[in-house]
């Protein structure tokens, strides 16, 4: 068997921080029509380097079998579109761009967020790899490239279009196996005032908060500060500031220049000084949260048994890849959650990897009235609950982690 390497600093591999046993790829949503055939499962094993703790998985997939028809529209979430929108006044604004500057967002969805830019005559390209989605930014006015971005694609990309004055990468960072390839990507494409921003859900707020639920094989690395800046150096690239956000149950924007254009904020240094505390930098951090997470499991499972003895009806709100996670790693199945209903039409129709569960239209609640909906994608439960409203009907809203608990 071939030792396991850290993909952040070549070191050997061998502490488990926590394993969620064998899962389904998480977004990889069955048709009715092969409801009896059988589903790939691979084990779900996280690891953390003893030496710059970098969080990654090892039983992979090749990134073509996830992401080159890929079901995930960011622009389904209201509350990230506005999030997007935000930003995009944020950065406009900081970096005085304007007719004359050039934006390139890596891994740029459905348009959420460039059509912002293309909204002020900001000149955008997007590249992304999943050419079903491609074609909805098209749609939009915006310019995209089908391929996987990596070192020679920036560097192609800057020999045609010329240097970027604002890179984007958001929620793309973890998904990338090849680290040092793709953040090489940034270093040949940005110009040389330019600024390149990464977002990610924080590891930190991952293990605080238990989200073992953001754990799946589209995710190949669980990201800090801490992990990160020995990457980025290693590739001429260097953290200048850093905002904490909410999104995704907590999250970083990191802002980035080439080594030596700027001085960092002191934002920087307080992140980094946050996650010694936290214990990030300690082996034994990691290592507690897969007991922290059976615990948990057994909290989650007692709660929905005492609805279902309690003679009360379940359903769940959302498909997410996160929800994916939580109802396998727990065995929850049809028998104690019948069904889920999800905005995006895409999924309505068939059914949850593994679970096999079925995803129908949201109209079905009010139908059906269950006792109680579940909320999957719990960091929307703020978005989703008003418009579930069960309480028309008599039911409640709830979410199962970080504890099983009332919302809305």
């Amino acid at each position: 068997m071939n030792e396991l390497k850290c993909r952040g600093c070549g070191a050997a591999l061998s502490e488990i921080m926590v394993d969620l046993g064998p899962q389904p790829l998480a977004n990889s949503y069955v048709p009715q029509d092969a409801a009896r055939a059988g589903e790939l499962f691979i084990p779900l094993t996280v690891y953390v380097c003893s030496q710059c703790y970098l969080v990654q998985l090892h039983h992979e997939v090749p990134p073509s079998a996830i992401f080159s028809d890929y079901a995930y529209q960011s622009s389904w979430s209201t509350s990230y579109v506005d999030h997007a929108h935000r930003y995009v006044d944020l950065a406009t604004a900081r970096l005085g761009l304007d007719s004359s500057s050039r934006v390139v967002e890596i891994a740029s969805n459905d348009g959420y967020l460039l059509q912002w830019f293309v909204a002020r005559g900001i000149p955008v390209l997007g590249i992304e790899p999943a050419a079903n989605i491609a074609v909805l930014a098209e749609a939009k006015g915006i310019p995209s490239r089908v391929e996987f971005f990596e070192t020679a694609v920036g560097r192609q990309v800057r020999d045609e279009v010329g240097p970027a004055d604002l890179m984007i990468a958001n929620n793309v960072l973890a998904h990338v196996h090849e680290l040092h390839d793709f953040v090489g990507g940034f270093r040949e494409l940005l110009g040389p005032t330019g600024r390149v921003t990464f977002e990610f859900p924080h590891l930190l707020r991952l293990v605080e908060q238990v989200e073992f639920d953001t754990i799946y094989h589209e995710h190949f690395s669980y990201l800090s500060l801490l992990s990160l800046e020995p990457v980025f150096a290693a590739e001429g690239l260097a953290v200048v500031d850093v905002e904490e956000l909410s999104v995704h149950g907590g999250a970083l924007r990191l802002w980035l220049a080439h080594v030596g254009a700027t001085s960092e904020t002191p934002n920087v240094e307080r992140i980094r000084q946050a996650e010694a505390a936290a214990g990030l930098d300690q082996l034994h951090t990691y290592t507690q949260f897969g007991r922290t997470v059976a615990q948990h499991k057994r909290e989650m499972l007692s709660h929905l048994i005492g609805h279902l003895d309690g003679g009360r009806t379940i359903a769940a709100y959302g498909a997410p890849a996160k929800g994916n996670t939580l109802l396998n790693y727990c065995g929850i199945g049809v028998d104690m959650i019948p069904y889920t209903v999800d905005r995006n039409p895409d999924k309505q129709g068939t059914l949850l990897p593994g679970t096999r569960i079925p995803v129908l239209a949201p109209e079905v609640l009010s139908e059906r009235k269950p006792d109680v909906v579940v909320i999957l994608p719990w960091n929307l439960a703020d978005e989703i609950a008003p418009m579930v409203n069960a309480a028309s009907w008599g039911g409640v809203t709830e979410i199962l982690r970080p504890h099983p608990q009332i919302v809305g």
